[in-house]
């Protein structure tokens, strides 16, 4: 048995799949790699080979159709055979000392009966072309040094909150919850980490900076005009998100303020994009996601809307529009955002 799956979904990634790769090869016998080559034209798909091939037991390729990042994770899931799972995009790589400490701490949850859910890490942004890498760490939300539950979980900080980047789930966890990501669409991996949450009952905070995202690239996904691009598909993904039922008198109050919390960050940066199109029609659809949110959900909308976040970000008119951009850009070059 396997103490962890690693998915490494890959897509035209031939320049920067070594780097990734190789960071994950610790030596650890109960790793496994899942190379997953999402239909690529470029050698991604032989380079998956070889990797495989040099390390039998420990590397796998797998080769599909392409079918977008979501559909990468999807077969993952499906084909790991670890206790516990951990998406590491191609084009990022891992600390390796940091890897052998989580996996350390993992064969300890493994072992027992009861395993524990979810464990948490650190990430750095790996910005191009900036000296200083902002790490993500959760000292004053997370407990150290114990298993918890949610009642132990303290209030996310406005610019902080959960990235697939810095999340392990138990495998089961995410099967018995159904998790299935939608195919050809950017931006699922914040259902990878919304949907799950209300399946999690224990948790563990692991203070390594461990997850490595690189960040600075014209052609990433997360690129401000990429994202202008493909609001659509943001927009969806907002849409996703906003249907997940939740009942917050059937889950722990933390776990229901942090799932306000992950909503309102999505909502603000689907309205961010749409705002920083600079397109009427955008600054249309902008306001008629709030009112349809307002419609499906009054009471999250709500308590969504009170937010000094959201109320930045939907000032009123154009002199309204300049500022919420302004406050963008500056919040953008501080979190070091793409």
């Amino acid at each position: 048995m396997k103490t962890l799956s690693v998915v490494v979904p890959a897509y035209q990634a031939a320049g920067w799949l070594e780097r990734c790769v190789d960071s994950l090869l610790v030596g650890a016998e109960d790793l496994e790699i899942l190379i997953v080559n999402d239909g690529s034209r470029d050698e991604t798909g032989e380079m998956a080979d070889r990797y495989a091939a040099q390390h039998p037991g420990i590397i796998r390729a797998i080769h599909k159709p392409n079918g977008g990042h979501g559909s990468t994770i999807n077969v993952g899931i499906d084909e790991a055979q670890g206790t516990y799972l951990k998406v590491v995009d191609s084009d990022d790589w891992v600390d390796q000392g940091a890897l052998v400490a989580l996996l350390e701490t993992l064969r300890g949850f493994a072992s027992q009966a009861d395993a524990v859910d979810l464990v948490f890490s650190n990430f750095v942004y790996e910005k191009v072309g900036r000296k200083y890498k902002r790490a993500v760490r959760y000292h004053n939300v997370l407990p150290l040094g114990r298993v918890f539950g949610w009642e132990d979980v303290g209030k996310f900080r406005a610019s902080q909150y959960l990235m697939m980047h810095s999340l392990v789930y138990r495998t089961e966890v995410l099967r018995e919850c159904g998790l299935r990501l939608p195919e050809h669409t950017f931006y699922v991996d914040n259902l990878y980490v919304y949907v799950p949450l209300q399946h999690v009952k224990s948790m563990y905070y692991l203070d390594v900076d461990l997850y490595r995202y690189f960040i600075g690239r014209p052609d990433q996904s997360v690129n401000e005009a990429v994202m202008i691009k493909r609001i659509d598909q943001q927009l969806k993904v907002n849409k996703l998100l906003s249907d997940v039922e939740v009942n917050p008198f059937e889950v722990p109050p933390a776990l229901y303020r942090y799932l306000l919390h992950h909503l309102r960050i999505v909502c603000v940066i689907s309205s961010t994009m749409l705002l920083r199109s600079g397109r009427d029609e955008d600054f249309e659809r902008r306001v008629q996601m709030w009112k349809e949110l307002r419609y499906d959900d009054p009471v999250v909308y709500r308590k969504l809307r009170r937010s000094p976040l959201v109320q930045i970000v939907n000032l009123p008119g154009r002199p309204g529009r300049k500022v919420s951009s302004v406050a963008y850009r500056s919040a953008a070059w501080a979190l070091q955002l793409n």
